[in-house]
């Protein structure tokens, strides 16, 4: 059976509703409904033709401030807060509710057509990196940093930074999809995202309660890829569900994310790219530290 939670805002399938049953071929229903039903479709590639912006420094982002976004924008801040000067940037907005990413110059950094992306103008031809773990994975081996040198302590920092990219789709397009987006909730979609979501915070929790940071002492990449989404989850009520998860029941993750959240860095970082919230803490494009 699955597990019992606070009682949620939620109502079950009205008992009228038939139960579903699968074609045996499945067809696009573009009218599936939910809030990101525009946008969403099951083929890759461009829509609409229009090119990249660019500006005068090697690295190119073009990405928008959601917890995948934040990642690197964070990380981007903290190497440029450690004096290195060749990891300054351009951060353009790339707006996914209107469609951005479909645009034919986004696809040809990245084919999966997810924000965020990176192009790295220092080597011939470019290089372009996708999906957030790799661009963090690769700025930090690019300037050395954020990443440990040692064996040992290195396959520590990637296992923390790959079960976060493994846990958080569970997260976000399981849980929040369900509780906050889906255009009818579903008793048993929520209760089977929010026990793993549950379950991933005590993972966490338990893991932080004799460590400061995932890895011990040493902030790292592991610890920016988390923060990202699970200090969004325990500090900034995204999906309005806390109250829901009791994530303040989560002690040692809440201390770790304040300590991250509270580095002039990333709170910086968490500004770029940012469409919404007050204006003073926007920074819809980013080109030089006189932009904050």
């Amino acid at each position: 059976m699955l597990a019992q939670f606070s009682e949620p805002t939620v109502t079950s399938m009205s008992e009228d509703s038939a139960p579903y049953t699968p074609p045996k071929v499945w067809t696009w229903d573009k009218e599936s409904g939910g809030r990101f039903a525009n946008i969403n479709r099951p083929v890759a590639g461009a829509t609409h033709d229009k090119e990249l912006p660019a500006g005068e420094h090697a690295l190119q982002l073009h990405s928008l401030a959601t917890p995948n976004g934040i990642k690197v924008t964070v990380l981007l801040e903290e190497l440029l807060e450690l004096g290195i000067e060749d990891a300054e940037y351009d951060a353009y907005l790339v707006n996914i509710g209107e469609g951005d990413q479909f645009a034919s110059g986004f696809v040809a950094i990245n084919p999966n057509s997810k924000i965020p992306a990176l192009s790295d103008r220092s080597t011939t031809p470019p290089t372009r990196v996708f999906e957030s773990g790799a661009i963090l994975l690769y700025l930090a081996e690019k300037f050395g940093a954020f990443i440990p040198q040692d064996p040992s302590a290195r396959a520590e920092c990637l296992s923390w930074l790959f079960w976060q990219m493994g846990s958080a789709p569970y997260l976000g397009g399981g849980f929040g999809h369900f509780y906050a987006y889906a255009p009818e909730k579903i008793e048993y979609c929520i209760n089977r995202y929010a026990m793993e979501v549950k379950r991933q915070l005590d993972v966490l929790n338990q893991h932080l309660a004799e460590r400061r940071f995932l890895c011990g002492d040493n902030y790292t990449i592991a610890d920016i890829a988390n923060y990202a989404w699970y200090g969004a989850v325990v500090l900034h009520n995204i999906y309005e569900a806390a109250e829901f998860l009791e994530v303040s029941s989560y002690t040692n993750v809440v201390r770790w994310a304040q300590e991250i959240e509270a580095r002039p860095a990333v709170q910086r970082g968490r500004r770029v790219n940012k469409a919404w919230g007050p204006e003073e803490q926007r920074v819809p494009e980013r080109h030089g530290p006189t932009d904050f």
